[in-house]
């Protein structure tokens, strides 16, 4: 999943008193225009080193941000982050988030919803990770006429081609679960239908 949130991304205070950070960003120019590279432009980059989470540039040059603005910012990038790694998680259980990539200098120490934190000293040149560990999903849907295919069996039919599905995908079929089940009446169909949609995932098979 990408959000508009990086290293670049631009940080204000709105008229509400809120702080915001991003969509937009300073991009490639982060090292010409971001405070603490003598920029005039305060960036997710600038929190993270003003607050010591990271010490590129001139920490001296943020100290011009307050440490309540500051602070402010890492709520808002934190929760933006939160927020991203529950929509990608497949419980409810606490997740292990590994760290990769430059821009994961602006993340805060703690997350909601995560139970461990891994920061790699050499994350900054592994972005690669995420696709070497990700699991493999797959999903089917269709519409059953309930009076001619009893829900249970519709159920398990839907599993059974979303279970092939993330099999040819590269899935290993003994660590497949169901992570979605989607059924919506369809309240006018003479044949008492639902449109039924199952997405299971299992860890990419050696």
């Amino acid at each position: 999943m990408s959000i508009g949130l990086g290293g670049g991304s631009i940080v204000r205070q709105q008229q509400d008193g809120s702080v915001t950070v991003g969509p937009d960003s300073v991009g490639y120019k982060i090292t010409d225009e971001a405070l603490t590279f003598g920029g005039n432009i305060i960036t997710a980059t600038d929190i993270a080193v003003r607050l010591g989470l990271s010490d590129v540039g001139d920490p001296q040059l943020t100290k011009q941000i307050s440490l309540k603005f500051a602070q402010a910012a890492l709520q808002t990038i934190s929760d933006m982050i939160a927020v991203a790694i529950d929509k990608m998680k497949t419980s409810a259980e606490p997740a292990t988030v590994i760290l990769v990539g430059g821009g994961a200098i602006i993340a805060p120490h703690r997350l909601e919803g995560v139970g461990k934190l891994v920061r790699d000293p050499l994350g900054g040149v592994a972005n690669a990770i995420g696709a070497s560990i990700s699991q493999v999903s797959g999903e089917y849907g269709r519409i059953y006429p309930y009076n001619q295919i009893p829900r249970d069996k519709a159920m398990a039919d839907a599993k059974e081609k979303a279970t092939a599905a993330a099999i040819e995908s590269g899935a290993d079929e003994t660590t497949i679960e169901v992570v979605e089940v989607d059924e919506v009446p369809l309240a006018y169909h003479p044949e008492n239908a639902n449109r039924v949609k199952i997405k299971v995932v299992g860890n990419l098979a050696k």
